[in-house]
């Protein structure tokens, strides 16, 4: 295999073990929660439907997903403009506060990992890694 192709595979396994841990604790939402929360607040109100599509899952799920978060007052439902059958699913100011305590609590699960895993030398690496993802990221833009 070629070296920045074992880097690659590298890095998406590291990536994705440290995001899976920080998730798993310090979220108080059940994931499905997160990602659709996180989905509205990002890309703003759509249908059960859009949503089904984007996360890639059955819409009868999506629409279980959506009662319970309304159940909780994280989302509310209103008609679609263009079709009355329809209902637009939007994020309520509760939902954006469970979102961002979940978001917050990540950030300091990893801050703290930081702190106890890495001294100054490796910190100052971890300091060139945001910019340098964002320059890999944009490729899908």
């Amino acid at each position: 295999m070629d070296p920045i192709d074992e880097l690659a595979a590298e890095l998406r396994q590291s990536i994705g073990r440290v995001v899976r841990a920080a998730r798993r604790e310090a979220d108080a939402l059940p994931a499905t929660h997160t990602t659709t929360l996180g989905f509205l607040h990002r890309e703003g109100p759509m249908t059960i439907a859009e949503l089904a599509r984007r996360r890639g899952v059955k819409h009868q799920g999506q629409s279980r997903t959506v009662g319970e978060l309304a159940e909780l007052g994280y989302v509310d439902r209103t008609a679609s403009d263009t079709d009355r059958r329809a209902s637009v699913i939007r994020v309520t100011d509760a939902g954006r506060a469970a979102l961002q305590r979940d978001m917050d609590a990540r950030t300091d699960w990893l801050a703290d990992a930081i702190r106890e895993e890495t001294d100054a030398e490796e910190r100052a690496l971890l300091r060139r890694l945001p910019e340098l993802f964002e320059r890999v990221a944009r490729r899908a833009d």
